[in-house]
């Protein structure tokens, strides 16, 4: 979920934080989070993935995430898997690429595309409002240093607004 209000990074498109930038129309690179490497191969310093702590992180996250959306009446329905697990792994895989880790995500689904992979899911703003009250319990169960927490927050709220597909209930 994103909205692509940050400019446009360079190197390539297809590792790293932002890759694939939100909207996933271009690399973007999100305020205040340094891309790993540059035009020349040289290191700049640990990517945000690395910086908050890896995959276990981002496992947290959306175990947490998941936890609230498995009773929520307005939007486990928008999961068609009887296993939320399935749904989990792609938005781990999805966060750690976007955040500098691994290209997992796009080796396995290719690009994002995250507004057309939503657009089939009515994504109103009660859904917004929903899915931001549980990924911010579980931004908050992560206990991040404030830099990093208000980095990721803000990714976070921006995509899902993008999201929004309809105004009808």
């Amino acid at each position: 979920m994103s909205d692509q209000t940050t400019p446009a990074a360079s190197g390539p498109a297809t590792s790293g934080p932002g890759a694939y930038g939100p909207g996933a129309s271009g690399p973007v690179r999100p305020a205040g989070v340094p891309l790993r490497g540059s035009e020349h191969g040289a290191a700049l310093g640990p990517s945000f993935y690395e910086t908050v702590g890896g995959r276990e992180t981002f496992q947290r996250l959306v175990t947490e995430f998941y936890r609230g959306v498995a009773d929520d009446p307005v939007l486990r329905p928008l999961y068609p898997e009887e296993d939320l697990g399935p749904a989990a792994e792609r938005l781990t895989m999805f966060l750690e690429q976007y955040w500098g880790g691994p290209g997992t995500y796009s080796e396995q689904r290719g690009h994002p595309r995250l507004r057309m992979r939503h657009l089939p899911f009515k994504v109103n703003p009660e859904a917004r409002d929903r899915w931001l009250a549980h990924m911010r319990a579980a931004v908050d169960s992560l206990d991040l240093p404030p830099l990093a927490e208000e980095t990721l927050w803000d990714y976070l709220q921006r995509a899902a607004f993008a999201m929004v597909n309809t105004f009808e209930d």
